[in-house]
């Protein structure tokens, strides 16, 4: 056999090399900021949330999660005393107000500087270390070290989600509740409804059956614009209280579940569904039972994590507002 010529040696050098080169590095995780601070009402779904949202992000690869929480030792803040049978302007009434007054101004000079150092991982600067924010049932004002540079943030190409009581979250705040698309307004008893699929070919809404029978508690909107939103998920008909529940009488009319909307550069997605613990985690028991089956749990889970794919720019799904 005649000897290889040079560069058919050459060649063949290169072609035994390759297995040795190593495959492409595949994408980094994308980077999500979870916070669960509250200065309103706090869920006791909580700590199952960052559980389940750890749990999730571990097993789909595709993002990461860092988590912003409560601190811990939160005293038990003060009650407003409400007036006796002699009304508002009874003196012992009024002496009680005051000391109300004085005992919540001492809770919030010495609670208030802790959310504020939690918060802090929401500045300008340490908002370029992530991808997308999620709110998962924070309540209240909370004290962002720049509330407007994180609306700017999500407006230039970032992502924000958020669970359940993210929109009972700034409600002084326009910026924010122009960016999440609608704010809570009441909600009745927890209550069976039939959630209406509204786009199956989204990511955040293809786990959902047409017609999906749920148990949580509804929340009802204002600042809401179906023009401004795709709606995902919705109810058509819902019982608005107790009254209504007992009776078996309900409202018929257009009740948003879930959403999606593009926000200048940035993508947003909301779900009002998580309130109950068993609609996290198909895991979840208590003395009470549970009210959403274990499959329930799965299929929330999977709408969750397809809107935060979704909303990180790595899922399908439209943004387009419906014509009415």
């Amino acid at each position: 056999m005649k000897s290889l010529r040079p560069f058919s040696r050459v060649l063949l050098a290169v072609l035994l090399l390759v297995p040795l080169v190593p495959r492409a590095v595949e994408a980094a995780p994308k980077r999500v900021l979870v916070v669960t601070v509250t200065t309103g009402f706090r869920h006791s779904c909580i700590p199952v949330s960052e559980a389940v949202l750890a749990r999730l992000a571990k097993d789909d690869g595709r993002f990461s999660v860092d988590f912003v929480r409560q601190p811990e030792g939160m005293p038990r803040p003060p009650a407003r005393p409400r007036p006796g049978p002699a009304g508002v302007q009874d003196p012992a009434h009024q002496a009680a107000l005051r000391k109300f007054a004085a005992d919540e101004k001492a809770f919030n000079d010495t609670w208030n500087p802790r959310i504020e150092a939690a918060l802090r991982a929401l500045s300008p600067a340490n908002l370029r270390n992530y991808d997308a924010v999620l709110f998962a049932s924070t309540t209240g004002d909370l004290p962002l070290p720049d509330k407007q540079g994180f609306i700017d943030w999500v407006a230039g190409g970032k992502a924000f989600i958020g669970v359940h009581a993210a929109t009972d979250t700034f409600h002084g705040f326009r910026p924010f509740i122009d960016m999440i698309g609608g704010e809570f307004r009441t909600h009745g008893p927890q209550v069976a409804v039939e959630v209406v699929n509204d786009d199956p070919a989204h990511a955040a809404a293809a786990p959902v059956p047409v017609k999906w029978p749920v148990f949580d508690e509804i929340y009802q909107f204002k600042s809401y614009e179906r023009n401004r939103v795709r709606d995902l998920l919705r109810l058509e008909q819902l019982m608005l209280t107790a009254e209504d529940i007992k009776a078996g009488r309900a409202t018929t009319g257009h009740f948003p579940v879930a959403w999606c909307r593009t926000f200048q550069k940035g993508r947003v997605f909301y779900t009002s569904l998580g309130h109950r613990e068993d609609m996290w985690d198909p895991e979840f028991t208590d003395k009470a039972g549970r009210r959403n089956s274990v499959e329930n749990a799965r299929i929330f889970q999977r709408h969750l994590v397809g809107g935060i794919l979704w909303a990180l720019g790595l899922a399908p799904g439209e943004a387009t507002p419906r014509s009415r």
